[in-house]
């Protein structure tokens, strides 16, 4: 539950950082050149540090959620639990025996 929560809030913290990054001014244009008439609300330079901050704190929250996502994450939903039981099995001397029904007929060699 706590991990599916976690991927929803990295899923919208994605989405507004790549909305924050568009908005941003490029070479040549972007937010801060359509503030650059009206300079009573926010001027040029205190959007494009808003901006800045905002990208720069977005960017912070989805690393420290990508990593509460990976320490909450639980063992037995880790990939290759499988493989490492198998592996248990044979350092044990424990016989990793095939599925039932498989049969063991080499393949029919060609005529030269």
């Amino acid at each position: 539950m706590l991990y599916t929560i976690i991927g929803i809030l990295i899923f919208i913290d994605c989405l507004l950082l790549v909305g924050i990054i568009l908005v941003q001014e490029s070479k040549g244009g972007g937010l801060s050149s359509n503030f650059a008439s009206s300079n009573q609300v926010m001027g040029v330079k205190r959007t494009g540090d808003f901006l800045e901050k905002a990208t720069w704190t977005l960017a912070i929250v989805l690393l420290g959620l990508s990593l509460v996502a990976a320490a909450v994450q639980a063992p037995d939903t880790a990939v290759g639990n499988a493989q490492e039981s198998e592996i248990k099995d044979f350092i044990d001397g424990e016989p990793v025996l095939p599925p039932s029904g498989f049969q063991n007929n080499p393949a029919p060699k060609p005529a030269n």
